[in-house]
């Protein structure tokens, strides 16, 4: 069985899967119907893991194993593997949200939280600060700050990036606006975003900003500002600093404010 590197490392981000459960699973396919002796020829993975892989493909709804001597394992349509993967993950990610709702005033994150309270004592100013990669990872951090600022958030953006956060951070403006926290979003507005722009208006005071950057102010006092243009790197590669600096966050805040009046509101942009 010949099948490019390419396309198990597809395979492998696609389904989830690690490398030998890639390479037996597309032996099995290519049989239809086989041993686990003769799946360890094929795929070149030994014969002391193939089982094993072979048990956890089955847990993960990729093969069946069929009954009597010796053992074999059948095949499934890939059409019937995507929605078994699916369920699963769905399942999955139920079972684990419900987990973490449960800890909520329970022992476990009061003690979780008593440690973080007596470590960030100890924390030098300077320590308050760090590098975020991957677009996913900056979203999460962005509404983190969002949910959990008290007075204000500002965000500078870029015209994709306008839409991007609407799809990935409304529950959390929605969540702000109902705290009272004064939320201030500038990008350039553009006929390709102007109807977000406008639905994002619903939950905090839209400008029209000339200046192409990326950036959020939360309290006046933490910051979290992507380095990179968005359009020129992949969303994997995507790189923002953290800081959590008050002197630095009200300088930055104060700058903002100034330039914030010179801005277009929404209300008055015809498009």
């Amino acid at each position: 069985m010949i099948v490019k590197e390419e396309f198990l490392s597809r395979l492998r981000k696609i389904f989830g899967l690690n490398l030998y459960e890639v390479r037996v699973w597309t032996a099995l396919l290519s049989r239809g119907v086989s041993t686990a002796g003769e799946l360890s020829d094929i795929s070149g993975v030994p014969r002391s893991r193939t089982y094993d892989i072979l048990e956890s493909l089955e847990k993960k709804g990729f093969v069946i194993m069929k009954l009597g001597k010796p053992i074999k394992f059948v095949a499934l349509k890939p059409t019937e593997v995507v929605e078994r993967v699916k369920r699963n993950v769905v399942k999955e990610a139920d079972d684990m949200s419900k987990r973490l709702d449960e800890l909520k005033g329970t022992d476990v994150l009061n003690e979780l939280s008593t440690l973080f309270t007596t470590g960030i004592k100890y924390i030098e100013p300077t320590d308050l600060s760090g590098a975020i990669r991957g677009r996913t990872n900056l979203y999460n951090h962005l509404d983190m700050m969002i949910r959990n600022a008290d007075k204000s958030i500002t965000i500078a953006t870029t015209s994709e990036g306008l839409n991007r956060k609407f799809e990935n951070l409304r529950p959390a403006f929605e969540k702000a606006k109902k705290k009272g926290v004064m939320v201030r979003v500038v990008a350039p507005i553009t006929p390709k975003n102007y109807k977000i722009a406008k639905e994002l208006s619903k939950y905090a005071e839209v400008r029209n900003g000339k200046v192409k950057s990326r950036f959020a102010i939360s309290d006046a006092k933490e910051l979290l500002l992507m380095v990179l243009d968005d359009e020129e790197v992949h969303p994997n590669y995507d790189v923002g600093v953290w800081i959590n600096s008050p002197f630095f966050g009200n300088a930055m805040h104060e700058i903002f404010n100034s330039s914030w009046e010179k801005m277009i509101p929404l209300s008055k942009i015809k498009i």
